[in-house]
């Protein structure tokens, strides 16, 4: 039997190790998200999946932590209830409730976008600790590569979401507030620093991207 390595984290006993379960999690997020690629970009989307991947292991997360975050867009972006269900059979109940707690919706067509957002963010204070965790990575991750890219593009940047800038800006703004309501961890400190830099770069007349 293999060795098995333990830290301690935040006064938690975390198992570091991984079981061929996140192998197969890594199988199928990329024949999943194989031809997807980020907004704007040629950047495949895995990367977006490997990296909050990496921010929840690094934040506490388990294994079926780390698997729900790189399933966690499956759901909504690949095929709905079927693959949540696939995802059940694969990887359990606890893996699948966090995706679905993760996931805007499972309709295709979707609803309209600020009436997802908004359900979004007002159900932040009832997800777990754990669908917390990966929602908070994901959106650290995304709140990220947009500032990164802003930079870079300018305003051009807001041409790639459905949503416009004063969405997105509303968008980012309310998800932090959600989460200081009920989290005031370095995770989401974190999170608001980056939300408050990109709102205040966005909304300064005297912004030099």
């Amino acid at each position: 039997m293999p060795s098995r390595s333990l830290l301690k984290i935040r006064g938690a006993i975390w198992d570091e190790s991984m079981t061929t379960r996140f192998e197969d999690a890594l199988v199928m997020t990329t024949r999943l998200h194989a031809q997807q690629k980020r907004k704007g970009t040629d950047i495949p989307y895995i990367s977006h999946l490997m990296a909050v991947c990496a921010i929840v292991l690094e934040h506490g997360g388990d294994e079926d932590e780390a698997i729900a975050a790189l399933l966690h867009d499956s759901v909504e972006d690949q095929g709905g209830a079927p693959v949540l269900a696939e995802i059940r059979q694969k990887f359990g109940n606890r893996v699948a409730g966090i995706v679905d707690a993760c996931t805007d919706t499972d309709i295709t067509p979707k609803p309209p976008w600020r009436q997802r957002k908004q359900a979004y963010i007002e159900a932040i204070a009832h997800k777990s600790d754990a669908a917390r965790r990966v929602s908070l990575a994901d959106k650290l991750h995304n709140i990220r590569s947009i500032s990164r890219d802003y930079r870079h593009c300018g305003e051009e940047l807001w041409k790639r979401f459905n949503a416009g800038k004063a969405d997105q800006l509303w968008y980012y703004r309310a998800l932090a507030d959600s989460f200081l309501a009920v989290d005031d961890g370095a995770l989401v400190q974190e999170f608001n620093r980056c939300v408050e830099a990109l709102v205040n770069r966005a909304t300064s007349p005297q912004t030099s991207i």
